[in-house]
């Protein structure tokens, strides 16, 4: 079932972002007189579709892309059967370069106006909710395995960052602070201040499946308020329930949710004892009723299925509709730089492409399992500024070589020929099909292995 509702968010993301770039491409073309012959959204074979006035307006099959068909224009068609002709005054070829290149940047343009939309408007009605320092100072964090390989120990209290100071746990794993050359922690330990240095390449370590994207989290204070039992669990087995609170393990008090793991971890494949505090009935929601012990057996893995509430002290920020243009604008220019960024980081070398890229499978696998319409949205948001950014990048076939050989042909006042455009978009097309096979065949590997 999570499959499914992975892949339906992905279908669905996918095609509001293909159709809304598309008909920027249609409209500028309509608008500048040019004959638009299809409008597809998805690839062929057709599933549905229509005509209305001179264009054909389909659903494909294939819901990884779309196009539109503009007469006289050398595109992914490489229908070339009429350029050997004088064109005709509705034909792409036929209109003034400025036109022209208005035309191949409505896409490019219909995907920024639509992610800074998403952004403004999940700024304005959810605001923003964090974790604020004083959480992070008042409990310290938990170091996993690559934050300690890093010199990060549990219970250390980040103090700044980079030299600075910062308001929100999210600021200090951002992109922005780990795409940066030298960066650094500053911790409070014992009583002392440490630093801890990040290498070039920890990036590419963050990405490997094994450390799943995390080196530290916020460490968890008693008590345990059970949020969630997984079902066919040993917790559901023994009777754990959502609201109950977590006292007791093995007879000894813990502090933090670390330290109940690391005695979870002790007992693997064994049982363990919890005290528990029951939640209450009568209407009273999570009030304690009465202490119970429970037998659990732990798994392999030294889980037993359930999933806590975190008794921090979250702060939110509301923002009017003026403060949410300027956030959301911000947000939404944010993610293309961290793109740029992290390409960059590629071509480096400091991280690898293999790591880095993804296809469907990956993109379905950050939407995730379960349907959330704010994820939903932050994420359709987000992958609009990166198909405006790869869609601006100057290779053939892309919406960007086409825009370069435009701007080459103002500048210099030459056109290329139609012989030269059609080779470009051949050679562009094995490009981007060379990098779809990568994408596709990475994302399996990555799932098998």
């Amino acid at each position: 079932m999570e499959g499914l509702i992975m892949a339906a968010q992905l279908i669905l993301g996918l095609s509001i972002l293909v159709g809304l770039h598309e008909l920027g491409h249609l409209v500028a073309a309509k608008f500048f007189g040019m004959r638009v012959e299809q409008y597809y959204i998805g690839f062929p074979p057709k599933i549905f579709g229509f005509r209305y006035g001179e264009t054909e307006y389909n659903l494909g099959a294939v819901p990884l892309g779309g196009f539109v068909k503009i007469s006289g224009m050398v595109d992914e068609s490489l229908d070339t059967k009429n350029l050997s002709e004088e064109p005709e005054p509705w034909e792409f070829r036929a209109k003034p370069a400025w036109q022209r290149l208005i035309v191949m940047m409505g896409g490019i343009i219909i995907n920024v106006i639509t992610g800074i939309v998403i952004f403004v408007v999940m700024a304005y009605a959810y605001g923003e909710s964090y974790l604020p320092k004083r959480e992070v100072m008042k409990y310290g964090i938990v170091a996993n395995n690559l934050g300690k390989e890093l010199g990060f120990e549990t219970g250390d209290k980040i103090v700044s960052v980079n030299g600075h100071d910062y308001q929100k746990f999210n600021e200090l794993t951002s992109a922005n602070v780990l795409l940066e050359d030298n960066s650094y922690y500053t911790v409070e330990r014992d009583g002392k201040l440490v630093d801890i240095s990040i290498p070039a390449n920890f990036l590419d370590r963050l990405s490997d499946k094994e450390e799943s994207g995390s080196f530290i989290s916020l460490r968890i204070p008693a008590p345990f308020e059970v949020s969630q039992v997984a079902e066919d669990s040993p917790a559901e087995a023994a009777g754990l329930h959502t609201g109950d609170q977590i006292v007791q393990v093995n007879g000894k008090d813990v502090a933090f949710f670390d330290q109940m793991q690391k005695e979870l971890a002790a007992h693997k494949n064994g049982d363990v004892q919890l005290t528990i505090l029951k939640a209450g009935s009568q209407g009273v929601e999570h009030a304690p009723k009465a202490t119970e012990n429970l037998d659990v057996k732990v798994t392999d893995e030294g889980t037993l299925g359930f999933g806590v509430r975190p008794l921090w002290e979250i702060d939110t920020t509301t923002f009017s509709f003026g403060e949410s243009i300027k956030v959301g604008t911000e947000d939404a220019f944010n993610a293309v730089w961290v793109n740029i960024r992290a390409l960059g980081k590629v071509f480096s070398g400091d991280v690898s492409a293999s790591k880095s890229f993804s296809g469907p499978i990956g993109i379905a696998q950050i939407f995730g399992g379960t349907w959330d319409w704010y994820r939903f949205w932050k994420i359709v948001g987000l992958l609009s500024m990166v198909l405006a950014f790869m869609n601006f990048l100057p290779i053939p076939a892309l919406d960007g070589g086409h825009v370069a050989f435009l701007t080459y042909e103002i500048v210099s006042g030459r056109k290329p020929s139609d012989r030269f455009l059609e080779g470009a978009q051949k050679v562009g097309m094995v490009l981007l099909l060379t990098l779809m096979t990568f994408v596709i065949f990475n994302d399996i590997f990555k799932l098998i292995f």
